[in-house]
């Protein structure tokens, strides 16, 4: 019989995966919607499907609910049906094309940025001091690159103390050398990118080994995740 009432003690445990200090504690976020959840599963980091009817996982254990918490338990507003809750991907050794994070606060923004990542060759995601990675909105923009990502909410400094052998680059759109002529380093690499209003702290640009402008017209700059996403391409491109 599905669970009807939002007392039972899984809801209850769910509807606390809604909170970041409940997530970080316990390792776990939730997914919600058919490619969401089956990417998790894919991933083999699936740990509980919630839905109103069985989507067919045997491996998984599965629980079944009514409309009216289904409704409730959604983060969406047409929920679709399904959706589970998930462990973080495992810790793993830094790649060599590493997208670096200062400050992104919107959750548009920073799953975007996730994606394309991932559709560019960047495995690693250094986050510092940026919206969670794993609240609803930005898993949704995600559309399930964040399991096949080393994610890390570190410090960057501490982060690039650990990996000196990175070449970084900034995005200026001041000083930085124009896209078209630059010529990246032959090793491992990093793009650092900045927060949406204030754009990359000071401390950080004194890290970098030379900064990259995208030549606009009739625009000052890009959006940030418009703007990482060209860099990447072109970085990817041009290893």
């Amino acid at each position: 019989m599905p669970i009807t009432s939002l007392q039972n003690q899984k809801i209850a445990d769910l509807l606390k995966l809604d909170r970041k200090k409940d997530r970080d504690a316990s390792g776990l976020f939730v997914v919600e919607g058919p490619h969401l959840v089956k990417e998790a599963v894919d991933a083999g980091l699936c740990v509980t499907v919630f839905a109103v009817v069985d989507p067919g996982y045997p491996d998984v254990e599965t629980i079944l609910v009514s409309d009216t918490v289904m409704n409730k338990i959604a983060a969406t507003f047409t929920p679709q049906g399904v959706l589970a809750v998930v462990r973080r991907p495992p810790a793993r050794p830094a790649g060599d094309r590493i997208l670096l994070l200062d400050h992104i606060q919107d959750p548009g923004n920073m799953g975007t940025l996730l994606r394309s990542a991932l559709a560019f060759g960047f495995d690693t995601v250094v986050c510092d001091e940026c919206v969670d990675p794993f609240n609803q909105k930005t898993l949704r923009a995600t559309q399930g690159a964040i399991f096949r990502l080393h994610l890390s909410e570190s410090p960057i400094p501490a982060f690039l103390a650990q990996n000196a052998d990175v070449a970084v680059y900034g995005t200026d759109p001041h000083d930085g050398i124009p896209l078209d002529a630059f010529r990246p380093h032959p090793g491992r690499i990093a793009v650092l990118l900045g927060n949406e209003g204030a754009g990359i702290h000071a401390n950080l640009l004194g890290m970098t080994k030379q900064n990259i402008r995208i030549e606009t017209v009739a625009v000052e700059s890009l959006n940030v995740a418009v703007a990482g996403a060209i860099v990447m391409h072109r970085l990817r491109a041009n290893p």
